[in-house]
C-alpha cells in the first residue's frame, strides 16, 4: 500500500489522490465524490505517506497503522462514526490494532482523523496489506 499520492488538503472536505502535476501545483481528485479540482502551491497540502503516529518507542508509517486497523476489522469499515464518536471506542479499537501507541501524545481528534481516514481508503479501496507483512505472520 503506497500513500503517498493521498493527499489531506487545508480545508478541503476528506482525502484526495494526486492526478497530474501542474506548473501552478496540482490537480487532485475528491476520493469520496470523484470530482477533480485544482490545488496551489499555497495551499496546505500534506501526503498521507508522510504522516506517523507516535509509539511508546517510536514512530509508525501510516501505511502500517492502516494495515494493522484492517487487520483487526477483517476489512469492514469502523463500526461507529469517527467524528462523532467517543474517545472510548476510538482508542479501544487503536488499543486493539495498535497496542504500544503513545498514550500520552495520541489525541482523541488525531484517532477521529485516522479513523475517519481508513473508512475513506477502504471505500476507495485503497488498502491492502503488504505480501512482506503477510510472509512474516
Amino acid at each position: 500500500m503506497d500513500l503517498s499520492n493521498i493527499l489531506v488538503i487545508a480545508g478541503k472536505p476528506d482525502l484526495s489522490e494526486l492526478v497530474s502535476q501542474t506548473k501552478g501545483g496540482a490537480v487532485v481528485k475528491n476520493l469520496v465524490t470523484g470530482q477533480k479540482y485544482p490545488v496551489f502551491k499555497n495551499d496546505r497540502i500534506s501526503s498521507l505517506g508522510e504522516i506517523r503516529l507516535f509509539t511508546e518507542t517510536d514512530e509508525r508509517p501510516l501505511e502500517e497503522v492502516m494495515q494493522a486497523i484492517y487487520k483487526v476489522q477483517e476489512g469492514k469499515p469502523t463500526a461507529f462514526d469517527p467524528k462523532k464518536a467517543d474517545s472510548k471506542e476510538l482508542f479501544g479499537l487503536l488499543e486493539k490494532a495498535l497496542p504500544d501507541y503513545d498514550r500520552e501524545r495520541v489525541h482523541t481528534s488525531d484517532a477521529k482523523k485516522l479513523f475517519a481516514w481508513y473508512n475513506v481508503l477502504l471505500g476507495a479501496e485503497k488498502i491492502t496489506l503488504d505480501e512482506e507483512n503477510e510472509t512474516k505472520e
